[in-house]
């Protein structure tokens, strides 16, 4: 059987895509998260989670498209940040060595109106393309409650469950999870 088309288009994200791109996260982050955390989790989420400008400085960030609408984003990384925005603690801009680190896929969200059509796959399989393509036999990310169950079907283990505390006490699990290319 014929493998049905997407109805989605991408490109690389660049900084005028930045505001439409942030309340796509807020929306993700918000709605999404609804029913994998409590309301305070979700909340505390925004201090874990949001807009990473180094990614569309390096060129390996998406918009996934439907018509001129963005309704969906995410990346890959060579650097050796996991996860979080601009404004997360512990970043490393460190550049990783495809031979022995692994590229991380970055900052995956959809818009809720549009959950469960395909966007997630399509960003995966982009961004695991892209880092083959400069040398990357592993992929890393760090998963949400809500985003495990994707990367599960795309082939990603779970390999530590983590419990992060943010600065108003909350903690928030995440889940890092790593595959092996082909």
């Amino acid at each position: 059987m014929a493998e049905t088309p997407s109805p989605f288009t991408h490109r690389v994200a660049t900084r005028d895509d930045i505001p439409a791109l942030t309340e796509i996260m807020h929306a993700s982050i918000a709605e999404l998260q609804k029913g994998f955390l409590n309301d305070e989790q979700v909340k505390a989420s925004f201090e874990l989670m949001g807009m990473d400008t180094q990614l569309i400085e390096d060129g390996t960030y998406y918009a996934i498209m439907d018509g001129d609408e963005i309704v969906g984003c995410g990346g890959w990384s060579r650097r050796a940040t996991l996860y979080g925005a601009n404004h997360t603690k512990g970043r490393d801009a460190r550049l990783l060595d495809p031979a022995v680190d692994a590229a991380r896929i970055r900052a995956m969200y959809t818009h809720p109106g549009h959950a469960r059509r395909g966007i997630g796959r399509l960003i995966m399989n982009l961004c695991e393309k892209k880092a083959a393509e400069e040398g990357f036999k592993r992929y890393e990310l760090m998963a949400t409650l809500s985003g495990e169950p994707l990367y599960r079907t795309c082939g990603y283990t779970p390999v530590q469950h983590e419990d992060v505390p943010t600065s108003n006490g909350v903690t928030v699990p995440l889940i890092k999870m790593e595959k092996h290319r082909d």
